[in-house]
C-alpha cells in the first residue's frame, strides 16, 4: 500500500516542524549553559571577552532585549542585564569587575567597532 502525495507532504511538514522545535530547544538549552558558565566564571572580565570573542555580557543583554522587542515584548536594558548577569548589573560590577585603564578599554572597543555589525 503506498502513501499518497498529500499524506507524504503532511508527514514531511510535521517532521520539519518537529526538527525546528527540537533545534530551538537545543539552542535555548545551550544559551542557558552559556549563561550558567559565565555566572560561574566571574573572573572572566567583560573587556577580556570583548577583546577575544568580540562580545561580552553587555552585548548578550542588548541582543536579548532587541530580540524580545522583535517579538513584541518590552524588556529594558536593566531587566536584560539582570537576566544575563544573574543579579543587578551594578551589584555584579561592584563585586566582580576589575578596574581597567581607559587606553585598554578604548583599544578593545575600537577593535570591535571595526569588526562587529551587531
Amino acid at each position: 500500500m503506498s502513501i499518497n502525495v498529500v499524506t507524504a507532504c503532511k508527514i514531511k511538514i510535521y517532521e520539519n516542524f518537529k526538527m525546528k522545535k527540537i533545534n530551538e530547544a537545543l539552542e535555548a538549552a545551550t544559551f542557558r549553559r552559556l549563561l550558567n558558565h559565565l555566572s560561574n566564571r566571574t573572573d572572566v572580565q567583560n573587556l577580556d571577552l570583548m577583546d577575544l570573542a568580540g562580545f561580552c555580557r553587555n552585548c548578550l543583554s542588548r541582543w536579548y532585549s532587541e530580540e524580545a522587542k522583535k517579538q513584541g515584548l518590552n524588556i529594558d536594558k536593566d531587566e536584560a542585564r539582570e537576566l544575563i548577569y544573574g543579579m543587578p548589573y551594578e551589584k555584579w560590577k561592584g563585586k566582580f569587575q576589575l578596574e581597567r585603564n581607559s587606553l585598554d578599554i578604548e583599544k578593545v572597543m575600537k577593535k570591535n567597532e571595526e569588526t562587529n555589525s551587531d
